[in-house]
């Protein structure tokens, strides 16, 4: 199992939120670059970005920094937040962006998956975000009626091969993962990389997020309050297949 150190960007600085509200923000580095570089050296492989101001903007407005990020460190990035066209997919692939995450625009432009999955293949994921079982979009501050269950099954059909699930209501809590979900999402669509993201905790939540078969899972709070340390994320990833 991966194991990916987040970093979420909001006007320049890396930051923490709680439950996507852009009002509970804290500052956790205020150089997203050199927060990469700390993550290349200690022996990262990969981390996930997310462009907090893209996602309420709907443009990739901290694109720049993620070019300087990957030059920097040559780290693998995934990247989500903002993600509307096939002409951002575009620009994110040739500044060298290993991952590219459509969110909000999977529920609402399904045929932009499709055209982003002919042309990149499993450059493609799609980020499922759900509060009560329902996927939210738009920054997280709309909820559909859509089942994340439901959208799994369909991206899985147009042939999306990793998606990132949220539980919102665990996300920067640390109250733990919402592991049932996990289990659900790897059975309904086997084929699919799940990549487990919000309320991770402890080493323990890692190990048993491997136990239920996720490919990835990513750590965000609880690295930068120090509950999960690089040491801990290296060797779940070492030793969690």
């Amino acid at each position: 199992m991966y194991v990916l150190p987040a970093i979420d960007i909001r006007e320049g600085k890396a930051v923490r939120l709680i439950q996507g509200d852009f009002l509970q923000k804290t500052v956790v580095h205020p150089n997203p670059v050199a927060q990469a570089r700390e993550f290349k050296a200690a022996g990262i492989e990969m981390i996930h970005v997310v462009d907090l101001d893209g996602a309420l903007m709907g443009k990739a407005t901290n694109a720049s920094l993620i070019e300087e990020m990957k030059k920097e460190t040559g780290l693998k990035i995934e990247i989500g937040g903002g993600i509307r066209t096939l002409e951002q997919i575009d620009a994110y692939v040739s500044l060298g962006i290993d991952r590219i995450i459509i969110g909000s625009a999977a529920l609402k432009d399904p045929e932009l998956v499709k055209k982003a999955v002919i042309t990149y293949g499993d450059k493609i994921a799609v980020g499922i975000d759900a509060k009560n079982g329902k996927v939210a979009i738009s920054g997280w501050l709309d909820v559909s009626e859509t089942d994340y269950l439901q959208m799994a099954e369909e991206m899985a059909k147009i042939g999306v091969q990793t998606i990132i699930y949220t539980d919102i209501s665990k996300d920067g809590t640390l109250a733990g993962p919402t592991f049932e979900d996990y289990a659900k999402l790897t059975q309904l669509v086997p084929g699919v990389q799940i990549i487990a993201s919000g309320g991770v905790n402890k080493k323990a939540d890692l190990l048993q997020l491997a136990e239920l078969g996720v490919y990835g899972t990513i750590v965000g709070k609880a690295f930068y309050n120090g509950a999960i340390t690089l040491e801990d994320m290296l060797e779940v990833e070492k030793n969690a297949d």
